[in-house]
């Protein structure tokens, strides 16, 4: 009976957070697709090297967010009230700060970053528009994601799912308004993103308005420790998240090369398309986690092993599904966003379609794994594991592989640095299990 219980709310809070997390990536596909069909390939091309930076925002929301509301979840289940809220004040000044850090970068730097990822003169005005604005709204990206956590551990997923689902769909709303009625091109695309961000907090806020919050704010003294203790057990969210951009930057340069910008436009039809596949898997980590975290600090380590089971499984088939639509639909899915019907586009994206969405088959186990460690406290072994599928990984096998096999090359990195981060998972969960005694990862089998 235990069981049966743990595995239906292992279904609510997952499944409310794939709908959340999938709506929340349809801001970026929708303006992939107003984008494509308003301004053409050189908009689409403009989009994608702009939309790297979303990698970092969302990555630092996430680790604060998720690192915050881990320790929260833990501190409640130990009985540690004053400690829970203190983490949740904490989370909230850092972002604070961070916000405000990357509101400067937008105002002033916008239009070297956008040269430093790639865009070239034919786009260099309309990617650093998209930039400016983007980074000037990303304190409320970072607070979103902040809020929807601790929402989420605060025992209402179905709310921190409707922040993000009516959000996103707010963003198509208006990006057909800024785009079409208003005709603001690529700025209408970044000022409808950025407004989704804020109706998401609006929703979220109705958690502490109607007085369902058990978090409040209290006065802390800053301790640089705890705040290396957020940043730390929300690492993994951040390197899986930001290494999404980092991916993006060099797949794009790499591309530039092989294709030019075409090659680029190609590759933002794939980039957006993998997003919501990133967003289904981050959904199911996102949703496991608070369940993970309580059952740590209650100390119920076989509860750990059910849910890490049961979303190993989920990972698995919808890997595979992913796979399945990829090669079967990969011309219709291209030619949604292909209004132009540019030939060689078209067959550039549908080639590179079937071949890097093969990397699903191995990300959504990848992406839990390293989430699970993360809210057991096992931070070292989850960066090691983060970073190298991030960073290291996937940099050198794309730069290598495009070396040797031109674009094909570039399209299989991404499945081949996966596919060795299974094997690394399997060597580091193995490892952590005997790091110390009455560690969960030891009482649990993986």
């Amino acid at each position: 009976m235990r069981n049966l219980g743990l595995r239906k709310e292992f279904t609510k809070y997952v499944s409310l957070n794939i709908f959340g997390m999938i709506g929340s990536s349809a801001n970026i596909l929708a303006d992939t697709y107003f984008v494509a069909n308003r301004l053409g390939s050189d908009g689409l091309a403009s989009l994608n090297i702009a939309i790297a930076v979303f990698g970092l925002i969302n990555g630092l929301g996430l680790m604060l967010g998720i690192g915050g509301a881990t320790r929260y979840s833990i501190c409640n289940a130990e009985k540690k009230k004053y400690e829970a809220d203190s983490t949740f004040t904490l989370t909230l000044l850092s972002a604070v700060i961070t916000g405000i850090l990357l509101s400067l970068a937008g105002l002033f730097f916008s239009k070297g970053l956008a040269q430093l990822l790639g865009a070239d003169y034919e786009i260099l005005t309309m990617c650093s528009s998209y930039l400016k604005i983007v980074l000037m709204f990303s304190p409320f990206f970072i607070f979103n994601h902040i809020l929807a956590a601790f929402v989420r551990n605060d025992g209402n997923p179905k709310l921190a799912m409707y922040a993000m689902l009516f959000g996103s769909l707010s963003n198509i709303v208006l990006d057909y308004m800024f785009m079409y009625l208003f005709e603001l091109g690529i700025t209408g695309a970044a000022l409808s993103t950025g407004l989704a961000g804020v109706i998401g907090i609006v929703i979220s806020s109705f958690h502490i308005l109607t007085k369902k919050n058990k978090f409040s704010l209290v006065y802390i003294k800053i301790q640089l420790k705890n705040i290396i203790d957020i940043l730390s057990l929300g690492i993994s969210a951040f390197i899986n998240e930001f290494s999404t951009g980092i991916v993006l930057i060099v797949f794009n340069l790499l591309i530039l090369e092989c294709a030019g910008n075409t090659g680029v436009a190609a590759f933002g039809i794939i980039a957006n398309l993998a997003l919501v596949m990133h967003a289904v898997f981050m959904g199911i980590s996102n949703g496991s986690q608070p369940l993970i975290s309580k059952s740590y600090g209650q100390q119920k380590y076989n509860d750990i092993k059910i849910i890490y089971n049961n979303a190993r499984l989920l990972s698995i088939l919808l890997g595979v599904f992913a796979v399945f639509i990829a090669i079967l639909f990969s011309e219709e899915l291209v030619s949604v966003f292909n209004s132009e019907q540019n030939i060689e586009l078209q067959i550039i994206a549908e080639n590179g379609l079937r071949l890097y969405f093969i990397g699903f088959l191995f990300a959504g186990v990848n992406i839990f794994t390293s989430s699970l460690l993360c809210s057991i406290e096992q931070t070292a072994v989850s960066f090691k594991m983060s970073f190298f599928r991030g960073f290291i990984g996937i940099v050198a096998i794309v730069c290598i592989f495009a070396y040797l096999f031109g674009i094909t090359g570039i399209w299989i990195a991404f499945p081949a640095a996966e596919l060795i981060t299974v094997f690394m998972s399997i060597k580091y969960k193995r490892k952590a299990g005997v790091l110390q005694s009455n560690t969960a990862v030891e009482r649990f089998s993986v």
